[in-house]
């Protein structure tokens, strides 16, 4: 049996589907099935799950009954979904500049991968993006390269933007790549992160930005106080409902839960999952894949 580090998320470790609760539950399936080019995966009077073949990445859960976050709070920046080619980015992209121009918000080579940026119909932040091959990122002292430089959403869409990719869209694979959260602020974001769930951090950008991950990975997380420096807790509102991570193992899942109780983080587990809040009360739950 291999090890289990008692410190460090598994090196296996990958995002599972966020949660959004929203007010127009219609209006929000249309959005990241017609536009974005998910697929329903499944639907209730309550909850949409969106996905590609068996992998979900959002669940839609209609709370009509609460109000937006007031702004400047901590919650969401964005979920960013994480395609496996240039040709399958460019059919996303151009699906949702084509249908909700509006929406589109910039786009950026980051070195270590090509995004493309998006804001939802109910304000929650959407990046849409596919990896450059992990021999092309450069590390230094244990962090990544990364920045943000020009990237032509027009010259990527002609050069990439392929009929059969097109047409086979469905099929191809979608996945939560990393999601990226405001919070009050940096100290107390890597005090959680990294020194108590278990992340490794990648990137900082001075004390504005965090950006951590397991197994070498550029980023499974980023917390960022660029709109919500000195944020407090969360209310229960629209936006951002929950936060899965997947570890590979009971054994792992073992391990977190009693790495976070050693810092007497609240936990609710039942053998399969454990869920718990970060300072923010942005609500995590990790479970053994």
């Amino acid at each position: 049996m291999t090890a289990v580090s008692t410190d460090l998320l598994a090196a296996d470790t990958r995002m599972g589907a966020v949660t959004l609760r929203v007010a127009d539950l219609d209006t929000m399936t249309a959005y990241y099935r017609d536009a974005v080019t998910l697929s329903v995966l499944s639907t209730s009077a309550s909850e949409v799950v969106l996905g590609r073949g068996a992998e979900q990445v959002l669940r839609l859960v209609h709370a009509p009954e609460l109000r937006h976050a007031p702004s400047r709070s901590a919650g969401l920046f964005h979920t960013a979904i994480l395609f496996d080619s240039e040709a399958d980015l460019a059919t996303s992209v151009h699906s949702v500049a084509s249908r909700h121009p509006g929406t589109y918000t910039g786009s950026a080579d980051h070195l270590v991968s090509q995004a493309f940026y998006f804001t939802d119909p109910a304000g929650n932040g959407v990046e849409l993006y596919t990896d450059r091959d992990r021999s092309a990122w450069s590390w230094t002292h244990g962090q990544v390269e990364m920045a943000t430089l020009m990237l032509d959403p027009n010259r990527f869409l002609r050069e990439h933007l392929d009929p059969a990719a097109v047409a086979a869209a469905a099929a191809r694979p979608a996945t939560v790549g990393h999601v990226h959260l405001c919070v009050g602020d940096v100290d107390s974001a890597r005090r959680f992160y990294v020194d108590q769930l278990g992340f490794e951090t990648t990137a900082e950008l001075g004390n504005t930005a965090l950006f951590v991950s397991a197994g070498g990975y550029h980023h499974h997380m980023a917390m960022n106080t660029w709109q919500s420096r000195g944020a407090g807790r969360r209310r229960l509102t629209l936006g951002l409902g929950l936060v899965r991570i997947e570890v590979p193992a009971l054994d792992d899942l073992g391990a977190l839960t009693d790495r976070l109780g050693f810092f007497g983080v609240e936990t609710r587990d039942d053998g399969r999952t454990v869920e718990f809040e970060d300072p923010w009360a942005n609500r995590i739950q990790v479970r053994a894949a």
